[in-house]
């Protein structure tokens, strides 16, 4: 089957098809690492509190250094950065996988596990790539941000499979081995190519402090946060459903299906020609999210949950991709990669409290109840949303002037093609 129009048009674009293949190469390790280490810790200790416990620490980790990384990347380039810091999280990795074996104390693990949050965000340079190549054409960039969506979810519908069957089938440090090993070549093919490479701005044209300092950014990766913590609870509160059904193995292909709708919905959002303002989509979109959240409420059954799930996945994709489109509009060239990433660390920590917030409320009270803990992160992220959309709808400036001017020429771009 071909490509559809406008992906075709964006992969027949010089080098794209090699770095989107590399970003999804090195993306594996995303979704793959968190649970191989704790699938990894437990099959050697049976202790899931200190598998949780370390999956945490990745997570946060990962948040805490990112944005740093990238920041770096915007000023520097990524070839210069990239390589380095990924060596460094592959040492930490390995040390990570190292000890578990040979059951050092438990402060080795954490140590190693708080290093390997040197990993890159390979997904933000992909898109940065992307950003750079279209900068002047939204319709070829908004198909741009809605293919590396696709990319997102198909890396989540694979990833946790192939960790978790390498690792209770072959043995235990299999799943986080072959995560690293994803890492290594994603990144290094994709610091290769240089000719799609972004070019590193000029130091006068960098601002004291971080990206974050945008208020336009600060009400998306607040949103990002609960939105994370919407997709943490939901992968635990489901993981305890399906093994109070008496069918735990079933909840991997429970959770595939949730992806499998955001991969569906980003397929098709990515060939839509849109129409209206970018912010009040994006609202639109998270009080979608929000609202998909009540039929969770009502599960009685896993084939009922499947079903809701793959509903409420629908939803997820074009909003991040919308997300995407918002943060380049409105942060300013020279911290594109750093904005991106900033998107990213909110979902993380969300992800992270979410995880912990559910599974608090399982214990306590059952597995049924633990889905009211996504349904008030979404009303949450709804909020969020609503408080901070007027941030989204900047003065006017001068065009030409930063990201602002770059917005005002896209919006005239699309009433052109309107």
């Amino acid at each position: 089957m071909s490509t559809p129009g406008p992906y075709r048009a964006i992969l027949a674009t010089p080098g794209a098809k090699a770095f989107s293949a590399a970003g999804f190469v090195g993306r594996m390790t995303l979704s793959m690492t968190g649970i191989g280490v704790v699938t990894m810790v437990s099959e050697l200790t049976g202790r899931y509190g200190l598998a949780g416990a370390l999956s945490a620490t990745l997570a946060l980790s990962a948040a805490a250094v990112g944005p740093q990384i990238s920041r770096l990347v915007d000023r520097h380039g990524q070839r210069r950065v990239l390589r380095p810091a990924t060596l460094v999280a592959l040492a930490a990795l390995a040390g990570l996988l190292l000890s578990a074996q040979r059951d050092w104390p438990d402060w080795t693990l954490f140590v190693f596990a708080a290093s390997a949050g040197c990993v890159p965000s390979v997904g933000s340079m992909v898109r940065a790539r992307w950003a750079a190549i279209h900068q002047d054409a939204p319709r070829e960039l908004h198909a741009a941000y809605a293919w590396e969506s696709i990319v997102d979810e198909a890396c989540f519908i694979l990833g946790p499979v192939i960790s978790i069957g390498l690792s209770t089938a072959w043995f235990p440090e299999a799943g986080p081995l072959l995560a690293g090993c994803f890492l290594a070549v994603g990144v290094f093919s994709l610091t290769a190519q240089r000719a799609t490479e972004p070019v590193p701005h000029p130091r006068e044209h960098h601002t004291p402090g971080s990206a974050l300092r945008s208020r336009v950014l600060q009400v998306l990766v607040a949103t990002c946060v609960a939105i994370g913590a919407v997709f943490g609870s939901v992968d635990v509160v489901t993981v305890a459903f399906a093994e109070d059904e008496g069918r735990k193995a079933a909840a991997s292909l429970v959770l595939a299906v949730y992806a499998l709708g955001s991969c569906l919905a980003g397929a098709v959002f990515g060939l839509l020609r849109l129409r209206g303002s970018v912010s009040r989509r994006w609202l639109l979109g998270i009080c979608a999210i929000a609202v998909s959240m009540i039929p969770l409420q009502l599960v009685g059954n896993l084939p009922f949950l499947a079903v809701a799930l793959f509903v409420a996945g629908l939803s997820v994709a074009p909003t991040m991709v919308t997300t995407m489109a918002l943060v380049e509009r409105h942060v300013p060239r020279a911290h594109l990669t750093e904005g991106m990433t900033w998107v990213g660390t909110g979902l993380a920590v969300g992800v992270a409290l979410g995880s912990s917030a559910a599974g608090w409320v399982v214990d306590a009270a059952g597995s049924r109840a633990g889905y009211v803990v996504p349904a008030g992160a979404g009303t949450l992220a709804a909020a969020v949303a609503f408080l901070g959309y007027r941030r989204l709808r900047p003065a006017p400036q001068r065009e030409g002037s930063g990201a602002d001017g770059r917005q005002d020429r896209e919006d005239r771009a699309e009433r052109r093609m309107a």
